[in-house]
């Protein structure tokens, strides 16, 4: 699978095969340099898995959003930061709404190669043991011996991924500060080649789209980037028959115009702009507060997963988001038949995936997408004004994958759902392909839709009814 999942503390062996920690990614006596761009960060958690040899000697940025000089998230990273003679920490300037949402770590190594991880986790004690989160990690990048801003550079290439995060590094640039210079001058030297996927991010700030776009030559954030890709992104089957899944941890106040808009951007594919006629259908999968209360954290693995429901506004939403609503665990109603477990039903969610099925039965892949972004306009960018600009507030950053990136260039290849580890079962030459991939599934097939008494969890409203450790839920 190009996306693994993390290790949950509290679920037995059988549950977390395959999976990863934190000390797999940063325990490496070998790392000799860390960024790490997030939205909460706790520099001690962080630092208590390096390799205990190195702990004191990695060069480690801290890229963080708490631009207010007296924010107390700012005042407690600079406090703890003084204590690490090897730690810098640098805060970025964010417009009104907007959150330093990006997940990910970029690692420089002593063997003269380099890592990028993507990921969906807070480098928080919380988000690394009882949540479902997924971390995408790249093959170790060695040095490059040409100069490769030239190439040709097709999305899905390593190169066109190089070129895409080097520009995603520049849109911290501001015009006192130039945080990112050192890291861009380095990662400039290494080869992306081995990468076959492709970088959805978001900068905050208008852009243009429309025809000057249209060249490849400037990188697109938001949806924008996500339409742009999508683009080239072959489907298997007609529209009619596939399905989406949007798995997110919070969902932002939505009007349905916007929502639409972003549906139809999640429907695009080679055929041209979205297909009107049968469109694929989408499904959206949040956590009920039953949920909540029975996950290994109880409310508290609430506090991260958040849709408001009180407004007039959120209660229309809820009304017409509905009927695509799906459960996280599905098995309020006890359990159902035939249905593939992932095991992470009572790990809650911090995970986002958006994954097209190429049929409801969810058996084939055509794309999917792990990413810090939720359903929100700060993180995808308002659709459209009447001058094509398009307005995002918030850095995120994830990661694209369909088959074909990851087969060689004669090679037939599918993607299939896999629960409980990484690799399918299926033999590629039984189902008449050269190569079966597998994406790791963090939720449960078939989805179970909401019942008509069920409703999202919402973290701003108090819960009397106690969670199974007996703790209620109370809001001030």
């Amino acid at each position: 699978s190009p996306f693994q999942l993390t290790r949950i503390r509290d679920l037995p062996a059988s549950a977390n095969v395959d999976t990863v920690t934190l000390s797999d990614i940063l325990g490496d006596p070998m790392i000799k340099e860390q960024w790490q761009f997030n939205f909460l960060l706790d520099i001690d958690f962080i630092m208590s898995h390096l390799d205990e040899d190195v702990r004191d000697t990695v060069k480690t940025k801290i890229i963080h959003g708490f631009h207010k000089p007296n924010n107390p998230s700012r005042l407690n990273l600079e406090a703890t930061a003084k204590k690490y003679p090897n730690v810098e920490t640098m805060h970025i300037w964010l417009p009104a709404y907007g959150t330093h949402h990006s997940k990910m770590m970029i690692l420089i190594r002593h063997d003269d190669t380099a890592q990028i991880i993507i990921h969906t986790a807070n480098m928080i004690t919380q988000d690394w043991t009882n949540l479902t989160q997924a971390v995408w990690r790249s093959p170790l990048l060695p040095l490059s011996g040409t100069d490769d801003e030239t190439l040709v550079a097709p999305i899905g290439s390593g190169a066109r991924f190089k070129r895409e995060l080097l520009s995603y590094l520049q849109g911290y640039k501001s015009k006192f500060r130039d945080p990112t210079r050192p890291l861009i001058d380095q990662l400039k030297r290494y080869d992306f080649s081995s990468i076959k996927a492709a970088l959805i991010a978001s900068v905050p700030g208008k852009q243009q789209i429309g025809s000057d776009t249209a060249d490849n030559k400037q990188s697109l954030w938001g949806w924008p980037s996500l339409e742009q890709v999508l683009k080239e992104v072959p489907a298997t089957t007609p529209a009619s028959r596939a399905q989406i899944n949007v798995q997110i941890s919070s969902i932002g106040t939505l009007y349905e115009k916007w929502l639409n808009g972003f549906f139809d951007v999640l429907r695009t594919t080679t055929t041209g702009q979205r297909p009107r006629s049968e469109p694929a259908s989408v499904r959206v999968i949040f956590p009920t507060a039953d949920e909540i209360r029975r996950s290994l954290d109880g409310y508290q693995s609430g506090s991260s997963i958040h849709m408001k429901l009180d407004s007039d506004v959120q209660k229309k939403q809820l009304s017409y988001m509905k009927p695509l609503l799906c459960t996280w665990a599905g098995d309020t109603n006890g359990e159902r038949n035939s249905v593939q477990q992932a095991g992470r039903r009572r790990a809650a969610p911090h995970i986002k995936t958006f994954i097209r099925f190429s049929d409801s039965d969810c058996n084939k892949i055509d794309w999917t997408l792990v990413t810090s972004a939720n359903l929100s306009k700060q993180a995808w960018g308002e659709m459209a004004n009447k001058n094509r600009e398009v307005n995002i507030s918030s850095f995120e950053i994830g990661v694209l994958v369909c088959p074909q990136w990851l087969a060689d260039k004669e090679e037939k290849a599918s993607m299939v759902p896999v629960f409980k580890k990484d690799d399918p079962d299926v033999d590629a030459t039984l189902v008449g392909v050269d190569r079966m991939i597998g994406v790791r599934m963090p939720y449960d097939l078939p989805l179970a839709p909401y019942a008509t008494n069920e409703v999202p969890w919402c973290a701003e409203r108090s819960h009397n009814e106690p969670d199974w450790k007996g703790v209620m839920w109370q809001t001030y």
